[in-house]
Formats: structure tokens, sequence, C-alpha cells
């Protein structure tokens, strides 16, 4: 299960991770579920992509900073890491989903792993996006605001919160990007949600129905 399927294990600890989001804030518990949360997914964010030498060099080259860093930020509370920790782990989840659409746009059959994988790289590029509005609002204060106290920095559960209305259409408008910098960047969230419902879901639907005529 764990060769055949390893999409599936991705899936199944992000989407158990969202419950512990809620318990994340400020407070010293609050950053060791944040670090706790990152010993988990990012090696196996790795492990997903593992499908030859250089994918598995290039995962680990961005996974071993963006874990190091968060671990040392929180167990030491130095707060300046952690944007420069999200920073790597988005590009890790970046390169995560990038490589799980070229997988699955090279089968010519749907697949039960090619399922997961759909689920997978969604989740993969929601935190991605997210890690991307944590670092821009750490390096830009006051890129998000938000309608309950709107003068705070939001935290991380709103920006994923944000990142994962946005990139399904949703649209919920509770959190708001200002400035040019954050809003180009829930632009592009925008182009690659419609993109990727349009290119990967729409193919793996196309697929499954000739395969069942």
């Amino acid at each position: 299960m764990a060769r055949s399927h390893p999409s599936a294990f991705l899936l199944a600890a992000q989407l158990l991770s969202l419950l512990l989001y809620p318990l994340m804030d400020d407070s010293t518990s609050g950053r060791l579920v944040f670090g706790a949360v990152a010993v988990v997914i990012v090696p196996l964010a790795v492990w997903v992509v593992n499908r030859s030498p250089f994918v598995s060099v290039v995962g680990w080259l961005l996974a071993i900073p963006a874990l190091a860093l968060t671990l040392v930020g929180v167990l030491l509370e130095h707060d300046a890491l952690l944007p420069v920790s999200a920073l790597f782990e988005s590009a890790l989840y970046f390169y995560a989903a990038g490589s799980l659409i070229a997988y699955m746009l090279r089968d010519a059959h749907v697949s039960a792993d090619d399922l997961f994988a759909a689920g997978a790289t969604f989740t993969l590029l929601a935190w991605a996006f997210a890690y991307a509005y944590f670092v821009c609002q750490a390096w830009y204060p006051g890129s998000f605001t938000g309608m309950v106290e709107p003068d705070r920095p939001r935290r991380w559960v709103e920006l994923l919160f944000l990142s994962f209305t946005n990139l399904s259409a949703t649209g919920i408008g509770d959190v708001i990007p200002l400035g040019s910098r954050a809003r180009v960047l829930v632009m592009l969230e925008q182009f690659a949600g419609v993109g990727y419902i349009a290119t990967v879901v729409s193919r793996l639907i196309g697929l499954g129905i000739a395969r069942a005529r």
C-alpha cells in the first residue's frame, strides 16, 4: 500500500493536520504543534516525488533547510527564521505539486494512485500558496487584513483558509489581501486553481469516462 499509493499517505497526513492547526497560536505549545506537523509533512512531500535520483536530490535540498529552520525557529523562538523556512516549504510544495502533475499527465489511464495524487496535488498547492502568503505578510507587514481584528497579522490557519477558498474559487472574503504583492499572489493562485481544474482534473475525468465506455 505505501509503495503503490504514496500520494494517499501525503493526502491523509495533510487532511489530518488540519485538525491540529486550530491549536496553533503564538504560544509555545502552538509553535511546537507547527514544528511537529512540519516534521511529518515535509518528508512525506519528498517521498511522494521520489520518482528519480535527481527529483529526490532536489526535493531534499529544499526539505532539509525547511525542516531545520522550522525546528530551530520553533524550539528557540527565533521568529525571524520562520519566514525563511516558510519560503523553502513553499518552494518544496510547489515542486512536489509540479512533479505530481507531470506524473498524472504521463498516464494513459486512470489508476487509484492518480486519484490520490489529484487530491494531494490540490492540498500541496493550497499549502504552497499559504506559505507564500506567510512570507509576504512577514516581509511586507499589512499585506493581509480580515473582518476580525483587522489590524493584527493573520494567523497561519487564516492564511491557509484564504488559500483553500481562493484555490477552490469559493471566494469567502473574510481575509483580504492588501497591496500589490499580496494581490498578485492571490491572482496567481486563482489562475493556478482554474488551470488545475481545466487541465489535470478534467483530463482524469475524461480518461475515467473513456475507460468506463
